[in-house]
């Protein structure tokens, strides 16, 4: 069982919600491999019931599963960790306090876990008092540099930048990426990103040399009325993504 995703010519994968078994399936096929498909922790009652339910996601879709917090609520942290440490996902979703934890009970190496900062308004700056005390604090504005050694401290293997909010933070962005760049870390941007602004904001991470990126689309390509995401728009964004990289 495939436990890295599937990234296109090893550089990118998406990653996207998935609204059921089906809708996972179908966005797993449009995207031709190339995405992991986030199911919500927060969606689960306890978690056996995410267990039993993940597991039917794993077997459709080769594994290419990413356990996911809902909308970073730093109160999952501890159930993201238990129930990864059973599913033994391509992706782990997680605050930058709970990376520690993910990786010790996932116990291997191969599965992604990233660690959430946000944006400090403060180019060079990110906030790393994401976990469920740290983040109710004073911000923890930490170098990007910092961030990522701690980070990899843990046993964390990206830094997923939320919230994006589209271009809002493009300076601040663009001194993340450069971080991952020369410290061959991976980078996953998160939060207001869509059909429009997908491909500059991917363009701004391949371009500083950030070998690993996961861009996570999510409401801007959920149908209102089904709560799927839409097969067609994964499509659309695996050619934007096959075009910036080339």
């Amino acid at each position: 069982m495939q436990k890295t995703p599937n990234y296109y010519k090893n550089r990118v994968a998406l990653n996207v919600l998935a609204g059921s078994v089906q809708n996972a399936v179908d966005c797993y096929q449009a995207a031709e491999k190339h995405i992991v498909l986030g199911v919500l922790t927060k969606n689960y009652a306890d978690d056996q019931s995410a267990i039993e339910d993940m597991l039917k996601y794993q077997s459709q879709i080769d594994n290419a599963v990413s356990v996911g917090l809902g909308a970073g609520d730093p109160k999952q942290s501890e159930m993201v960790s238990r129930v990864s440490k059973v599913i033994q996902p391509q992706h782990v979703n997680q605050v930058f306090t709970g990376v520690g934890t993910s990786r010790a009970l996932l116990g291997q190496t191969d599965t992604v876990v990233n660690g959430l900062v946000s944006p400090t308004g403060k180019v060079g700056l990110v906030n790393i008092a994401t976990g469920p005390l740290s983040s109710n604090e004073q911000a923890a504005e930490v170098p990007i540099a910092t961030a990522i050694a701690l980070l990899k401290d843990m046993g964390g293997t990206s830094i997923k930048f939320f919230p994006m909010k589209g271009l809002a933070h493009e300076a601040e962005f663009k001194a993340v990426a450069q971080a991952c760049a020369a410290n061959n870390f991976s980078l996953e941007p998160t939060g207001g990103i869509d059909l429009d602004n997908f491909e500059e904001i991917l363009e701004i991470a391949l371009d500083a040399g950030v070998k690993h990126v996961i861009p996570h689309i999510y409401s801007s390509i959920i149908d209102k009325e089904t709560g799927l995401t839409r097969p067609e728009d994964v499509e659309a964004l695996l050619e934007m993504m096959k075009r910036v990289v080339g």
